[in-house]
């Protein structure tokens, strides 16, 4: 098989997942992007050199998850074992609630594809389905895949998604704490089971967040309310679900950001003063000041992940 080799660039949004009661479904991308340069180099050899989130830490050989994921679309079109550069720009904070790992197999994915001379092969229905496979559910992969808000699921045939017909005046603001929470240790302690009730009307409750999402965003706040998962998460990271209390009681449509511990914030468009005002206060009552949360307000990333370039050479294989 023949492999490009010129470079390819991949640029990659951050996602926050659930919103409050669409557990393991919804999903939103913000523009907040990694941005990954990839190429074929001689002999099986792999390089990776890390800049921003993660520089130090993260392994920089074939353990590298992008690294990972570009292994495994190439050997799902059947291409051979390649030396591979990398250069990882990473902005979306690792281990946040801010789909990191998700972005990251993504690109992979997406290189995998500007890599062979058939990328039909790796289309978007392949990729999300990959990429589940590594994350275990779709929730972060399709908003990162395909932006906008998304709503995922699977079938006998594998996991699916769609992309909802977002409202352009639907505002998404995060606040990023210093401290991280792993994904497993943040569903480590959600029960085996749920009371009825509660799974009632969390179905109700994301069933209305599809429509105000699409239709009324002066409905967010009903809407995000959430009994199915946030509240046991608490025992893993209290000050972010006093954060989330807090901010809705001021009236801010606030979830915990994917498995947190990030707190994101949907807010129509014409409310953004009034909510920077309740956020601040918010911070101030629960923690003292910002007590180390950052504020990002990236905008939703209609588009979702995208090879910007790729080399017009190829090699044999």
């Amino acid at each position: 098989m023949r492999l490009h080799t010129g470079e390819v660039s991949v640029r990659v949004p951050a996602t926050s997942a659930n919103l409050g009661p669409g557990f393991d479904a919804l999903g939103l991308a913000l523009a907040h992007h990694d941005e990954i340069e990839a190429r074929v180099v001689d002999g099986d050899r792999v390089t990776v050199e890390v800049q921003g989130q993660g520089a130090g830490d993260l392994p920089t050989g074939e353990d590298h998850l992008v690294v990972r994921a570009v292994r495994a679309g190439l050997e799902h079109v059947g291409a051979p074992h390649v030396g591979l550069h990398l250069r990882c720009l990473n902005r979306i904070p690792h281990g946040r609630g801010m789909g990191s790992s998700a972005a990251a197999v993504v690109a992979g994915l997406l290189i995998a594809r500007a890599l062979v001379p058939e990328p039909g092969a790796l289309d978007d229905v392949t990729v999300l389905d990959l990429a589940t496979r590594f994350e275990g559910h779709p929730d972060n992969a399709a908003p990162a895949l395909l932006g906008g808000a998304t709503v995922a699921w699977s079938d006998p045939a594998g996991p699916r998604a769609s992309v909802l017909p977002l409202r352009a005046d639907v505002e998404a603001v995060v606040l990023v704490p210093d401290d991280t929470c792993a994904t497993r240790k943040a569903r480590g302690v959600l029960p085996p089971t749920v009371p009825h009730a509660d799974a009632a009307r969390t179905a109700g409750r994301a069933a209305l967040l599809v429509h105000a999402l699409c239709h009324e965003p002066t409905l967010l706040l009903e809407a995000t309310e959430d009994v199915l998962h946030q509240p046991y998460r608490a025992e893993v990271m209290a000050p972010t679900l006093r954060l989330v209390g807090e901010l809705r009681s001021r009236g801010q449509a606030a979830v915990v950001s994917g498995a947190g511990p990030s707190v994101l914030v949907l807010q129509p468009s014409a409310a953004a003063d009034e909510g920077e005002v309740a956020r601040r206060a918010a911070l101030a009552a629960v923690h003292g000041g910002d007590g180390g949360w950052r504020e990002l307000r990236p905008g939703i990333a209609l588009d979702g992940a995208r090879a910007l370039h790729v080399g017009e050479a190829s090699a044999a294989r």
